[in-house]
C-alpha cells in the first residue's frame, strides 16, 4: 500500500504527484487490473510466454 506523508509547504499537486509515482513503482494498479477479471490457467501461460518473447528482444 502506497502511503505519503504531505509536508507543511507542500502543495497538493505535488503530493499527488508523489503518490501516483509510488502506486506506478509498488506495481498496485497493474495488480488491480490483473485481478478485475478471473484469468484461465490457458490464458496466463499465454500471457506470461508473451511477455517473454518480448523481453527477449
Amino acid at each position: 500500500m502506497a502511503e505519503i506523508r504531505v509536508g507543511k509547504n507542500e502543495t497538493l499537486d505535488s503530493a499527488l504527484r508523489r503518490f501516483k509515482k509510488q502506486c506506478s513503482k509498488s506495481g498496485v494498479l497493474s495488480e488491480a487490473k490483473k485481478r478485475k477479471h478471473y484469468e484461465k490457467p490457458s490464458e496466463k501461460r499465454k500471457r506470461k510466454a508473451a511477455e517473454r518473447t518480448t523481453k527477449r528482444g
